[in-house]
């Protein structure tokens, strides 16, 4: 099976062109052995480019524990770049439908590469059932959230994938990896969450670290992202368009009304191979 890895903002994912290779009898596993940084590839998962009959292609995504994810913020964008570098389509604005619907990104063309895509990630999902939480709000602001005998103030946004953002003072280890996988399979998110830590710079400017559901830290999160701009935006935070800081890199999101968020980011080809494990 041929592979390229590639990542965005240093969220680095495993790729396989389903256009090409045949899908995979088990890509849970697959994508188990392929995240493995010791005995595999190594990864923060697998992503698979299908055919589409909605857009110009399918993206399939899974985590490194092989659970299977609605979006990918920064993945998406990195699947853009595989369709229109590797001749899928070279439109230079792309179609790519996900468990969230049809999105539209933008390329933005280097020397006939593409550098950077804009991201048209939807509409936020405000309403807890369809987070899903049972926090109280449509969506929950600043609710508070019990974890042993620390009481976090949460926002819930879901981007097609659900989120848990809690501002604090300074992003630390002890908050990402101490509270983060306690978050994640919290009574309070059915289907489990994505938990944000997020530390406010100005109104324009904020560092994020995220603790993904099915993958423990990575180095960035595109729907995390765009879900704590929006949280940012409703807590009377942040502006409408903010930087984000990620370990991997910067996102610029843009929330410039009540409609779709868009998210701005880097997307980059690291190396190709053939998998036989």
């Amino acid at each position: 099976m041929k592979f390229t890895k590639m990542q965005g903002a240093g969220n680095d994912y495993v790729y396989v062109n389903c256009f090409q290779e045949d899908f995979p009898e088990d890509p849970a596993q697959l994508a188990r052995q392929v995240s493995d940084r010791h005995k595999g590839i190594g990864s923060d998962g697998l992503i698979l480019i299908c055919p589409s009959e909605q857009g110009h292609a399918r993206m399939r995504m899974y985590n490194a524990d092989g659970s299977e994810s609605e979006m990918c913020g920064n993945g998406i964008r990195c699947v853009a770049k595989y369709v229109y570098d590797h001749g899928i389509s070279q439109e230079d604005v792309l179609q790519i439908e996900t468990g969230n619907g049809v999105l539209s990104l933008e390329l933005e063309i280097s020397n006939g590469l593409v550098d950077q895509v804009r991201v048209n990630m939807g509409a936020p999902i405000l309403v807890s059932s369809d987070i899903p939480t049972t926090l109280p709000g449509d969506p929950p602001l600043n609710e508070p959230l019990q974890i042993g005998d620390q009481t976090l103030e949460v926002t819930c946004v879901s981007m097609g994938n659900p989120h848990c953002i809690t501002f604090v003072d300074e992003v630390t280890d002890e908050w990402v990896h101490g509270i983060g996988p306690q978050v994640e399979v919290h009574e309070a998110f059915p289907n489990r969450v994505n938990a944000e830590f997020i530390q406010i710079l100005s109104p324009g400017e904020m560092i994020m670290r995220v603790w993904e559901r099915g993958s423990g830290e990575t180095q960035a999160c595109g729907t995390g992202a765009c879900a704590s701009a929006v949280a940012g935006v409703l807590t009377g935070r942040t502006d409408r368009k903010v930087l984000c800081h990620l370990p991997g890199g910067d996102l610029l999101l843009e929330w410039p009304d009540d409609g779709p968020v868009f998210m701005t980011g880097p997307a980059v080809e690291v190396f190709s191979g053939e998998w036989n494990g």
